[in-house]
């Protein structure tokens, strides 16, 4: 009995320690089977600015190559007409009531005397206690690390990601920031001439190569490409050279869409060289709509910083070998509010202390389709013009004034806030929406109204009300008549 006891207290130990190896194995093997995920935002990219969608001006066959291999969105949405609230509409996955960004920096934009109402306060910084992607795919065992803009606070590793390489406050690279020496943060210095966009996707493709042992999910939101517009000088001379057509011929703006194209298939040869191609889902999207003075997206109406589909309607592409089905092309309306939802579902995660917003994609990217929903936007801030001439806004002073819009369908209604206005717009038919139907048919006017009132009370979503002093009626008159 004695030796019996020993011998059991001998072997206890080894006992213990296999049944720790092997729930450390069994957590490895888990690990491993996760898929690895890259979400690659490109700034201000419009819904037409690669062939993919359209364009016939800008190069982009690394693009066409991911929509090959993958699946193609042709209704996509930003879930916010510019860059800080779109971006933490995807962080957080919820709109912009529940996180309260609405804008960059302040919401009363334009000249006061042009704002019949006083705009909702915005909010600048992503809270902490908001519970990231990043986060989430954090405390599963993924490797986080974000190469590019951030816009939602002073360092992203507060926000979940283990690495930051180039993201802080700021929502540009500043003047001449493409080529180095740099202006953004947290980047280190390059040679001088270096491309940002180059240099990103290296630290990412460096990243990758170190996370071993754990999935990795890569987010690269690069600067490009927003504002200031440069790139190399032989891809200037090669545009200007092609031409264009009335829509799109900005040749400095041709080279930086190239340039990203590029470095998008520099990522892609990484993956298929190291074998991670099978188990790497990519994600492909643009954080609202193009600049429309820098290039146009005609059928589309307006751009980036208006709630007509220039501003909000952009470019998706899922490519995810073996799991989603080359070539193919969904008509399903998504936001990159079903971005968190969707990753929630592939990784298993079981983060329930968050509010979503929006629905996994899995069914649809698996070929099925997904539930009737309407989508909801929310601005109750002023953005001003970009440039009145080519804008297509409401009235030329502004890019968007406070509202509302909800999308049910081929249906579209814009509530606008200063005069309790309506425009009603069927997508179907009038994609442009050039044909207020508002007064035509008031039913459906009324029943989309009800919903977005649902809506807007179900997400605590504030609406101005009280009137400016400032404002100056034959003032604000007069502007716009000189602009037309």
């Amino acid at each position: 009995m004695f030796k019996r006891y020993v011998y059991f207290l001998l072997i206890l130990p080894i006992f213990v320690a296999l049944l720790s190896c092997n729930g450390k194995t069994g957590d490895q093997n888990k690990r491993k089977q996760l898929p690895n995920i890259i979400y690659i935002n490109v700034d201000d990219l419009g819904w037409k600015d690669t062939e993919v969608f359209g364009s016939k001006y800008y190069e982009t066959p690394n693009i066409n190559q991911l929509a090959q291999e993958g699946m193609t969105f042709t209704r996509g949405y930003a879930s916010a007409a510019n860059c800080a609230p779109s971006r933490a509409c995807l962080m957080s996955g919820q709109n912009t009531p529940r996180h309260g960004i609405y804008t960059v920096a302040n919401s009363d934009r334009g000249d006061s005397r042009t704002r019949k109402i006083i705009p909702i306060q915005n909010t600048t910084v992503l809270k902490d206690s908001v519970i990231t992607i990043a986060e989430m795919l954090k405390a599963i065992g993924y490797n986080t690390g974000t190469f590019g803009k951030w816009h939602l606070g002073e360092d992203p590793r507060t926000q979940g990601f283990n690495v930051n390489i180039g993201g802080g406050e700021q929502g540009n690279p500043g003047a001449k920031g493409y080529f180095a020496p740099y202006n953004v943060p947290s980047i280190g210095q390059g040679p001088n001439g270096e491309n940002l966009t180059e240099r990103l996707t290296t630290e990412a493709i460096s990243f990758m190569e170190d996370a071993k042992e754990s999935p990795f999910f890569v987010y690269l939101p690069y600067y490009a490409v927003h504002t200031p517009l440069q790139t190399f000088k032989k891809l200037e001379e090669k545009y200007t050279e092609k031409g264009g057509d009335e829509f799109q011929h900005n040749a400095k703006y041709a080279g930086m869409v190239e340039t990203v194209d590029t470095n998008i298939g520099r990522i892609m040869s990484f993956l298929k060289e190291k074998g991670l191609e099978e188990n790497t889902l990519i994600i492909f999207t643009s954080d609202n709509g193009g600049i429309r003075d820098v290039s146009f997206q005609d059928p589309l109406r307006a751009g980036k910083g208006s709630y007509y589909e220039g501003g909000i309607r952009v470019p998706y592409i899922f490519k995810w070998k073996n799991v989603i089905s080359a070539n193919t092309k969904s008509i399903e309306p998504i936001t990159n509010l079903d971005i968190y939802p969707t990753l929630k579902e592939i990784s298993g995660s079981k983060v329930s202390n968050t509010i979503l917003d929006g629905i996994s994609l899995l069914p649809a990217l698996k070929g099925g389709e997904l539930p009737d929903r309407e989508l909801y936007f929310h601005f109750p801030v002023y953005l001003q013009a970009y440039k009145p001439k080519t804008d297509q806004g409401r009235d030329p002073l502004f890019r968007t004034r406070p509202g509302s819009v909800i999308i049910d369908g081929e249906w579209k209604l814009h509530h606008f806030f200063e005069d309790d206005e309506y425009e009603l717009y069927n997508l179907n038919e009038d994609l442009g929406e050039q044909h207020n139907l508002a007064s035509k048919d008031p039913e459906k006017t009324e029943q989309l109204l009800r919903k977005l009132e649902r809506w807007r009370e179900e997400v605590g979503a504030p609406i101005p009300v009280d009137p400016n002093p400032d404002y100056d009626h034959e003032f604000e008159a007069e502007k716009i008549a000189k602009l037309k």
